[in-house]
């Protein structure tokens, strides 16, 4: 091959590398190291529950550190991935509603308040989460405190 033909072998490999790297993110496709860190404690949340609603399992511990994500992956390691996903789908399914509250920020940790809205009640949690290399993680959650709704979400008004 001749220098010129070289050159512009080279420039449309170029051109085609660079048109491949567009499109691909124009249509959301990411490269796996590419993960964006999470930009605020409420978005780890949100992922959280995204993920859970989807069953997708990888996200969902993604979204944890220390003993908390320790806990959860031992309970996956003694089932199946296909089993904790729709653990996870079924823990999901009956939320109606989710309102994360601003967070009360104290150097790299985080206290979320988040309340899940169910047909027939409010459940409200508190989340730590600290802020590491990797964007906020959650690392505490206390247990839920619940409130019995006098009227099921969703009963039409008379």
């Amino acid at each position: 091959m001749r220098k010129p033909q070289l050159i512009q072998a080279l420039t449309l490999l170029v051109l085609a590398a660079a048109l491949g790297v567009s499109v691909a993110s124009k249509t959301g496709w990411r490269f796996a190291s590419a993960q964006p860190a999470s930009p605020d404690p409420q978005a780890t949340v949100y992922a959280m529950l995204s993920a859970a609603r989807a069953g997708d399992v990888k996200a969902y511990l993604a979204a944890y550190t220390g003993p908390m994500e320790a806990a959860l992956r031992q309970t996956l390691a003694e089932t199946t991935e296909a089993e904790f996903a729709r653990y996870l789908r079924g823990s999901a399914a009956g939320v109606k509603g989710v309102a994360v509250y601003d967070p009360e920020i104290t150097s790299g940790t985080a206290k979320v308040r988040v309340e899940y809205v169910y047909q027939d009640r409010n459940a409200v949690q508190t989340m730590y989460l600290q802020q590491g290399s990797k964007g906020w993680k959650i690392f505490r959650a206390d247990g839920d405190e619940t409130t019995r709704m006098p009227t099921p979400y969703g009963t039409p008004v008379k």
